[in-house]
């Protein structure tokens, strides 16, 4: 008898502890929220043969999300979905360009484009409130593009995000979150370490530090 294959979320949550991607500590996110545990998909993407495998779990689930819609391009958001977007379309073989922050606000540089009516998957590491990729489904919206739907390594939201169009991750990942005011004395006892490619603001920072 052949031994029994790996059900996808079994083998990525394996890669993830594998590479270090899943950690623990005292974090506090962008949301402002403070977690015990954090999962940094950054360290998957060190390695190219585990990039590769999972971009093609990735446009597996991406091909059972749209069914026999075509997807023109996938599309990430800077920093933390590039590698993601970018393997995702090479399992699909399309297009893949990134969307980075201007002002404080998501747009299209490098002379990247999307032609009006063009199928747009969107790629990002990890969900948890949703509010990057949303932000960026706004921007593909405002270009006539249609998003066809949304792909992640890691869904965190516990079930809560709805983005309005099909939404898929390989795995699902949970971590205790508490406000600053609510942090349990264990937590609090830790050094806080803020991950991530972007910065609290100011007043969300002057709060996690109360």
């Amino acid at each position: 008898m052949s031994p029994q294959r790996e059900r996808p979320a079994d083998e990525v949550r394996r890669l993830l502890e594998d590479t270090g991607a899943i950690k623990r500590g005292h974090f506090v996110l962008s949301s402002g929220l403070h977690s015990d545990g954090y999962c940094q998909c950054a360290a998957l993407f060190e390695r190219p043969d585990v990039a590769g495998r999972v971009g093609e779990l990735g446009a597996m689930l991406a091909r059972e999300l749209v069914g026999s819609g075509e997807i023109d391009v996938v599309v990430s958001p800077a920093l933390g979905g590039v590698l993601w977007g970018y393997e995702v379309a090479r399992g699909l073989g399309v297009r893949s360009v990134f969307a980075e922050r201007v002002e404080g606000r998501f747009a299209l540089r490098r002379g990247f484009a999307l032609p009006e009516g063009a199928r747009a998957l969107l790629a990002e590491d990890v969900v948890t409130t949703g509010g990057s990729v949303m932000e960026l489904k706004r921007v593909i919206d405002a270009m006539d593009a249609e998003v066809a739907g949304i792909v992640s390594v890691v869904d965190r939201s516990a079930g809560g995000f709805s983005p309005g169009c099909p939404f898929g991750a390989l795995v699902d990942v949970s971590f205790a979150t508490y406000e600053a005011a609510r942090l349990p004395a264990e937590l609090a006892a830790i050094p806080i370490e803020q991950p991530g490619s972007r910065r609290l603001d100011p007043a969300r920072a002057k709060e996690a530090t109360r």
